[in-house]
C-alpha cells in the first residue's frame, strides 16, 4: 500500500500536470475565442436548466429547442422568447432566466474579476485582455477599476429601480410579488433584455409615468456604455469628457429626439394605436417606444398594430442599437456617427475627419465601415433564410425583416413572428440572437488566424465610384 506522503505527491503531480495543460490551452486561445467558447458554454448550461421539469410553470419539460432559444435570448441579452416568461416558466425557470440575463448583460469576465478580487487574486494580463474584449475598451489600463464600477452601478440602479417598482405595485399585488416583479423587470431593463413576466410586455402600463420613466431610465443609462457612465460621473463636465462620451451621449439625445417625434407623429395618425390615448399617454408611448428600439425589447404598444412606416422606422433605429461597452446591440450610436461624420466629410472634400476639435483616425473609419457592412449582409442574409424556412409571402416581408434585425441587434421586438417560427427558424433566429452578441468583427477575430503582415506592396490605382 501507497503511504501517506507518496499519495500527497501523487495527487500534487496530477494537480500540476492538469495546470500545466489548462495554461496551455489558455495561452492557445486567443482572448476572442476565449469570450466566444464562454459564451457557449453558458448557453448550454441555461439550456439544460431551462430543460428541467422543475423550470416549466406545468412540471413537463418545454424541450431542448425551445430552452436553447430562451437561454440564447436571455445570455445574449435579447428578449425574443418562443413561449411566455411569466406562464410558461416556474419561479425557478424565471430566476435561471434573470441570472443568465444578469450574467450576459454585465459579462462573465467582470463578474469573474470581482471574485477574484474578494478571493484576493492577482488580475493577470491575459483575463485583462479578456476584459478589454467583453468591456469593448481601447486599452488594458483601468480595467479592473471599470469592472468593479460596473458592477456597482449595475447594482444600485437595479436595486433603486426595483425598489421604485415594488413601491409602485405593492398595492397591487402585495409586497413579495410586486418585490419579485419589481426586480425582474429592473434586471431585465438595465440589462437591455426585455423579458417581461407580462405577456403583453409594459402594454398595460402605458400610461404609467412611474413605470414607464424607470424602465426607460434603466435601459438608457445601461445602453450608454459602462466607459460612458463611468466617466460621467467622475468627470461631470462637459469639456472633460472624451471623444467617445461626446459621440456617445450627443448620438443618444439625437435619435431619442428623433424616435419620440417621429413616432408621435405617424401613430397619431394611427387609430389602433394611439386612437384611444389621451395627450399625455401619447406622449409617454411615443417617447417609450422612440427609445426602446435601440436595444430595449420592451414595448408598451403592440408592434403589430403600428403603421408600416413606424415599424420600418423601428427596424432603423434597432440596426443602430445602443453604444459600444454597454449592455445593448446593434451596429453601436458610436459606429453610425462615425460614418455619419465620414460621409459628410466626403461631402465636404475635407482631408480630415474631426468632431469636438478632435480627430478621428481612418482606422477607426474603415472599422465602423467593416461594422455596417457585415452587419447588413448578415440581417440580409438571416431576413432571406427566415423566407425560406417560415414559408411566408411577400406581404410578410416587413415581419420578416423586422423579425431578423431585432434578432441581429439583440433588441428583442416582435410584430408576431416569434411565437410561430418554425424549427429551422428558431435555430436560424438563435444563431443570429449569437452572432449580434458577441459582433460580427469579434467572431471574425475568434475565427481568424494570426495577423500576417504583407512583405509585398503593389501600385496603386483608382476604381470608380458612384
Amino acid at each position: 500500500m501507497m503511504n501517506n506522503r507518496a499519495i500527497r505527491y501523487d495527487v500534487s503531480e496530477q494537480y500540476n500536470r492538469m495546470e500545466l495543460i489548462l495554461t496551455r490551452i489558455k495561452n492557445a486561445i486567443s482572448p476572442p475565442q476565449l469570450v466566444t467558447a464562454v459564451f457557449v458554454v453558458l448557453i448550454c448550461i441555461g439550456t439544460l436548466l431551462l430543460s428541467l421539469p422543475q423550470s416549466s410553470a406545468t412540471g413537463v419539460s418545454i424541450g431542448l429547442l425551445d430552452a436553447l432559444f430562451t437561454s440564447v435570448s436571455a445570455v445574449c441579452v435579447n428578449g425574443l422568447i418562443v413561449l411566455d416568461t411569466g406562464s410558461s416558466f416556474s419561479t425557478m425557470g424565471q430566476i435561471i432566466i434573470m441570472l443568465l440575463i444578469q450574467i450576459g448583460g454585465l459579462g462573465f469576465m467582470t463578474l469573474g474579476v470581482m471574485v477574484a478580487i474578494l478571493l484576493g487574486r492577482r488580475i493577470g494580463l491575459k483575463q485583462r485582455l479578456i476584459l478589454q474584449q467583453t468591456t469593448q475598451s481601447t486599452t488594458v489600463q483601468g480595467l479592473v477599476r471599470l469592472s468593479i464600477h460596473m458592477v456597482l452601478i449595475s447594482f444600485v440602479l437595479e436595486a433603486a429601480a426595483a425598489l421604485v417598482l415594488t413601491l409602485r405595485w405593492q398595492e397591487e399585488m402585495g409586497w413579495g410579488s410586486a418585490f419579485y416583479y419589481g426586480l425582474f423587470h429592473s434586471v431585465s431593463a438595465f440589462n437591455n433584455a426585455g423579458f417581461s413576466l407580462w405577456s403583453d410586455s409594459l402594454s398595460s402600463h402605458i400610461g404609467d409615468p412611474v413605470v414607464n420613466l424607470t424602465i426607460v431610465m434603466l435601459f438608457l443609462i445601461g445602453g450608454l456604455g459602462f466607459i460612458v457612465v463611468v466617466e460621467v460621473l467622475r468627470k461631470r463636465s462637459w469639456k472633460k469628457l472624451s471623444l467617445h462620451s461626446k459621440v456617445v451621449l450627443s448620438g443618444t439625445g439625437i435619435l431619442t429626439a428623433a424616435g419620440f417625434g417621429v413616432i408621435f407623429l405617424l401613430e397619431s395618425w394611427n387609430p389602433d394605436t394611439f386612437g384611444p390615448l389621451s395627450l399625455g399617454e401619447r406622449i409617454l408611448a411615443a417617447f417609450f417606444q422612440g427609445v426602446a428600439p435601440r436595444s430595449a425589447g420592451f414595448n408598451s404598444i403592440d408592434i403589430g398594430s403600428m403603421l408600416a412606416a413606424s415599424q420600418f422606422f423601428m427596424i432603423v433605429l434597432m440596426f443602430i442599437g445602443a453604444a459600444s461597452g454597454g449592455t445593448g446591440g446593434g451596429i453601436k450610436i458610436n459606429t453610425f456617427v462615425v460614418l455619419i461624420l465620414a460621409t459628410l466629410n466626403t461631402f465636404r472634400g475635407s482631408g480630415q475627419i474631426h468632431a469636438f476639435h478632435r480627430k478621428i483616425n481612418q482606422e477607426t473609419v474603415m472599422r465602423a465601415l467593416a461594422v455596417v457592412v457585415s452587419s447588413i449582409s448578415a440581417v440580409l442574409l438571416i431576413t432571406m433564410l427566415l423566407t425560406m424556412s417560415e414559408g411566408l409571402h411577400d406581404d410578410n416581408f416587413l415581419e420578416i425583416l423586422f423579425e431578423a434585425t431585432s434578432a441581429f441587434s439583440t433588441t428583442g421586438m416582435s410584430m408576431g413572428l416569434t411565437g410561430d417560427l418554425t424549427s429551422p427558424g428558431k435555430i436560424i433566429i438563435s444563431i443570429t440572437m449569437f452572432i449580434g452578441r458577441l459582433g460580427p468583427l469579434t467572431l471574425a477575430y475568434a475565427l481568424s488566424q494570426k495577423k500576417k503582415t504583407s512583405k509585398f506592396s503593389y501600385p496603386e490605382d483608382n476604381v470608380l465610384i458612384g
